[in-house]
This record gives C-alpha cells, sequence and structure tokens, in this order.
C-alpha cells in the first residue's frame, strides 16, 4: 500500500515519529481474529486489544508523546489534564515515567477504579462538575492560575500522532485491512490512525454512541458543533465536542462517523466477554456495537476495543443489560388465584420449561386485580430469544395468563 498521500495538521511522518519516542513506552498490542463477528460481517474481523495496553488504554500513547516533548522549565511546572477516567490514567502513568508533577481533573460520577488508579500512578485528582467537558474547564483555569501545560485528551498534534501509533501496528499485523472502525469521542484516535493510513486504501470509519453524537453533525456543518446534552453508559466517549485537530485530519481524510445505541453497546461488551474473552469498557466495545447494529463494512476489518478499564459494578449492570437485550433474560407478570400453591405451581412450570428464575415479587395493589387474584412478576434467565418464545408458550398452555414486561 502506497505510503503518500494529502497532509493535514498530522500526517504519517508525525506518526512514524511519534513510533519511533514510544517504542520503549507502549505495548504493541495483539490482534485477534473474532470468528463470531467474522460470521456477522460476512468477512474476516479482527480485534485490535487495546484494552490491553498500559494503564488499560491507548491514552498513554499520546498524552506520553506530549509530555516527552515538553522543555525543561515546562516539565518543572507541571502538567495538568482532564478525563473520565482513561486519559487520566495515561497522564498519569506518563508523568510517573517521565518524573513530571501532574494534577488530573476528574467528573464527580467517575468510577471509583478509575480514580484510585490515577491516584495509583501518583498524580493528584481533583473531583468535580458532571461530564469532561466540566473537568476540561477547570483543567484549564488550573493551567491559568498555576502555569501547569495542559495535557489535552485529544485536541493537540502530537496527543493525535500519539495515538495514531494503534494505526501504524494495525496496518503492520493485519496488511490486508480494508476497514478499521474505532471509537470516537473528542477524535484523537480515529484521527492518528487516519493520519497513519493516509495513501492507504483503509477506511477509517467512527463509531459514537448515539447518545453523545457531536461528529455527525460537526461533519455535516464543516465545523464542530456542540451537542446540548449527552446521556450515555460510555462515558469514555461522552465528549460534547469535537477538537479542532482531530476535525481537521477527519474532514481532510473523509472520514465517516456512525452512531450506535446503548442496547448494542451492552450487547457488545457481554458479545466480547462471552466470544472473544476480553473486558472491555462500553466505549472500547463501540465499534464491535456498530457490527452488531447491522454496519456493512469492507473486510477484512479491524475492529479497535480501545479501552478496558470498566467499574466493576457498572459492568453488572451492562452484563444484565446486554442480557436483556440479547433476550437472554424474560421478564413477564403473570397473573395466579391467590391461593396456597399457586406460585409453587407457576415455578414449577418455570423450571420445567428450562428457565432460571432469577427475580419473584408479587403485586397485590394493582385496581384491574380481581379480589383472588395475584400478579407476579417475575424475571427468568433463558437461552435466547427462541427459548424465552417457548417459555411464554408453556406458561400459556398450562392456563398462565402472561404479559411480558
Amino acid at each position: 500500500m502506497s505510503r503518500s498521500g494529502p497532509r493535514g495538521p498530522v500526517g504519517p511522518a508525525e506518526v512514524a515519529a511519534a513510533a519511533t519516542v514510544l517504542a520503549d513506552v507502549v505495548d504493541r498490542t495483539p490482534v485477534l481474529e473474532s470468528s463470531a463477528l467474522s460470521a456477522l460481517a460476512g468477512g474476516r474481523v479482527v480485534l485490535k486489544c487495546e484494552n490491553l495496553q498500559r494503564a488499560g488504554s491507548f491514552k498513554i500513547r499520546g498524552a506520553y508523546l506530549r509530555m516527552s516533548r515538553l522543555s525543561a522549565d515546562e516539565r518543572a511546572r507541571g502538567v495538568v489534564a482532564a478525563s473520565a477516567g482513561n486519559h487520566a490514567q495515561g497522564v498519569a502513568l506518563a508523568a510517573r515515567l517521565l518524573g513530571v508533577r501532574a494534577t488530573v481533573f476528574m467528573p464527580d460520577g467517575a468510577s471509583l477504579p478509575k480514580i484510585a488508579a490515577t491516584s495509583e500512578y501518583g498524580a493528584e485528582v481533583v473531583l468535580g462538575g458532571v461530564t469532561i467537558d466540566d473537568a476540561l474547564v477547570r483543567a484549564r483555569a488550573f493551567a491559568d492560575e498555576t502555569g501547569a501545560v495542559l495535557i489535552h485528551p485529544f485536541d493537540h498534534p502530537d496527543v493525535v500522532a500519539g495515538q495514531g501509533t494503534v494505526g501504524l501496528e494495525i496496518l503492520a499485523q493485519v496488511p490486508d485491512v480494508r476497514t478499521i472502525l474505532v471509537p470516537v469521542g473528542g477524535g484523537g484516535l480515529a484521527a492518528g490512525i487516519a493520519a497513519a493510513v493516509a495513501g492507504t486504501d483503509v477506511q477509517v470509519i467512527g463509531v459514537q454512541a448515539a447518545g453523545a453524537a457531536a461528529w455527525p453533525a460537526s461533519l455535516a456543518a464543516g465545523h464542530p458543533v456542540p451537542v446540548t446534552a449527552m446521556s450515555t453508559m460510555a462515558d469514555g466517549i461522552a465528549v460534547g465536542c469535537p477538537g479542532d485537530v482531530p476535525f481537521a485530519v477527519l474532514a481532510e481524510r473523509h472520514a465517516p462517523v456512525c452512531t450506535v445505541s446503548e442496547e448494542d453497546l451492552s450487547r457488545a461488551l457481554l458479545h466480547v466477554a462471552e466470544k472473544s474473552k476480553l473486558l472491555v469498557e462500553p466505549a472500547g466495545a463501540a465499534g464491535v456495537a456498530a457490527l452488531i447494529g447491522g454496519l456493512q463494512v469492507a473486510t477484512p476489518a479491524v475492529v479497535v476495543l480501545s479501552g478496558g478499564n470498566i467499574d466493576p459494578l457498572l459492568l453488572l449492570r451492562v452484563v444484565r443489560h446486554g442480557l436483556a437485550s440479547a433476550g437472554r433474560y424474560l421478564q413477564m407478570r403473570v397473573r395466579i388465584t391467590d391461593r396456597p400453591g399457586a406460585l409453587a405451581g407457576l415455578l414449577a412450570e418455570l423450571a420445567a420449561s428450562g428457565g432460571n428464575v432469577m427475580h419473584v415479587s408479587h403485586v397485590r395493589t394493582a385496581i384491574d386485580l380481581g379480589v383472588d387474584e395475584v400478579e407476579i412478576e417475575v424475571q427468568v434467565e433463558t437461552r435466547g430469544p427462541a427459548h424465552c418464545t417457548e417459555v411464554v408458550a408453556r406458561l400459556t398452555a398450562a392456563g398462565f395468563r402472561v404479559r411480558e414486561a
């Protein structure tokens, strides 16, 4: 593949130079072929496992490159960053490696494991605000007040070039790649990869959570456009406005950005855990979510798993949500006669159906219930959508009045 091509604020030469700096700092993360996703896409699909990178995500690449190029005076003043977690850990680790003092502003809702990990790498963590953008405002103010150098999570050429080394590794590991699917928040990773593959026939496609989708409208408008509200489990890509530097790169390369639902994000996280035995965070699974949601791509395709730093409590909720979205949980309301043994009869039918009862509760106060009736809310673990249908059919045939919740 040819390596010449158009030039923007970051191009192949800048990414190649970044790779030299990072050679002894970052891990060359493995690629893993996914037979399940390959069958879904109709061609070979490979996972690029940046969830296995140092500090749990790709962020160490851009953070270290940016900080390694600071002057002695700048290093002496220290650095400041804003992040929901992954960039925070990348900056904290890079600062420790380079002997630089680091302060990181994180939203109040940042996960406790990410906060703890950032502190353990040696950074001072300051909590405040609701979103990454709120934290970034406070980080900028801190930089103005103290002289600390702001290490932006995505909007700097060095950060973009550092993240682009993921793209160089992909070209070496999967030489015949035709499509690279990349989670997109501020756009640094997608822009870096797009710069790395400039001049080739590889298409880079960004994937963003529909509940925090600033990129589609921005690309349509021809300039970054902020969103007014965000709501997504994928906190790592919940960024209110694209960065100027990433936008310039992705716009010049004509890289499209698609969106995925919360249901597909949770199903993707569950899919990666079950099929590939990998732990990723919701943002890291965005590319997988796009394929699960039906996106058609040219293969061989590489899906970047951008991070694996997930709060165990969020993992529990997301797995449950993913199981429900995949038809593995059946929630029903079943009306029975309010008499001894009636509930036992219902549970016996469920056991005979092969369903595993997870939760049961009684409702006796609904206004449409008869005086001798009780409604049972029951959650059943099943083998999938077809089994759900079988369970409902069996209960109905046994005389139970079933309503799926």
